[in-house]
């Protein structure tokens, strides 16, 4: 076992897999020699020459497009978008033809493409360095994608994401990229795409999560616990596409109350689709309307005014109260 960072884990299982498979490529803007915007692929141009890891021109176009290629004749390509709001260029290459292959060749052939981009906001930046897209992403048939909020998810998803035979999209929440350690094993393993993990037990109140928002949500958890006397169950969503819902619904089904929270703005959001399936599945359950904790329906923003879009442990904690008080 050794503590690492998210972005230490991602460091270390990325050149763990190149050792592993000499098809795997990782490249992008500043990804080759400066190890990106935020050294997360540090190093490993120095220890596996410029043809495996290398700089791009800035054209998300064309650094999605020609992983396209690499995949389709037997490379494994991990490119870097260098913030996930700077995808849009790229987004064509990503729907029409990576979501589609599958499919389009009626299952003889999948691109082994991971998409690595830094995903949310919190970290004081621009409006495109800022944003989360997870709706987008997840709304394409065909993609996976996956949200670690721990350094072993993050090693334990990587692994999984670049041993599956289709594309994934891999977001690294950059505002816990270096915000605390844990220990991860050094061997090889693998946390299985699409299945959700109940980070703590409880039976008053179901709260789901993601990303830098789990960090967020055991705070108010503690807060509520003590102040109420409550006990609150807590999941960690980790893969939005495909959703583990099933999980989700066994613990409404016990708690009869739910809150979803997420960076990202509200409509049309993550939280949407898992409490119209809660809602489907657990209606008879539930004891209160379920709640979203979210981004507000605006453009992330500037640094000044972004703490009044970032959801907190304190509007997190406010729901919670109120949820917890709702009588029918």
């Amino acid at each position: 076992m050794a503590e690492m960072t998210v972005l230490q884990a991602i460091n270390h299982t990325l050149e763990q897999q190149m050792e592993k498979d000499d098809t795997i490529v990782v490249y992008g803007e500043d990804a080759g020699f400066e190890g990106g915007v935020f050294r997360v692929t540090a190093g490993l141009q120095k220890k596996f020459g410029e043809d495996r890891v290398f700089d791009t021109p800035i054209a998300e176009a064309a650094i999605l497009g020609t992983a396209v290629g690499m995949a389709a004749n037997g490379l494994k390509p991990i490119p870097e978008i260098q913030f996930s709001g700077f995808m849009f260029p790229g987004f064509k290459q990503i729907a029409t033809h990576m979501a589609r292959m599958r499919n389009r060749s009626r299952g003889k052939y999948g691109l082994p493409i991971v998409i690595r981009m830094p995903y949310g906001g919190g970290v004081r930046a621009l409006e495109h360095h800022s944003e989360a897209l997870e709706t987008l992403f997840a709304h394409i048939p065909g993609l996976k994608l996956v949200i670690p909020s721990t350094p072993y998810d993050a090693k334990g998803l990587l692994t999984a994401a670049i041993q599956d035979p289709d594309p994934v999209v891999f977001f690294e929440t950059k505002r816990i990229y270096r915000a605390f350690k844990q220990e991860v094993p050094e061997e090889v393993y693998t946390v299985p795409i699409g299945k959700a993990r109940v980070t703590k037990k409880g039976d008053d109140i179901t709260l789901v999560a993601w990303g830098a928002m789990m960090r967020e949500s055991e705070k108010a958890i503690k807060q509520i616990e003590e102040e109420l006397g409550l006990s609150i169950e807590l999941i960690d969503l980790r893969t939005i596409a495909p959703m583990d819902s099933e999980t989700v619904v066994a613990s409404v089904k016990k708690t009869g109350r739910l809150v979803v929270v997420h960076e990202a703005v509200k409509t049309l959001g993550i939280g949407s689709e898992l409490i119209s399936r809660v809602n489907e599945e657990a209606f008879e359950y539930l004891e209160a309307p379920p709640v979203r904790v979210t981004g507000h329906d605006i453009t992330v923003p500037l640094p000044k005014g972004e703490h009044h879009h970032m959801v907190d442990a304190k509007r997190i904690a406010y729901e919670l109260r109120k949820l917890a008080k709702y009588q029918i």
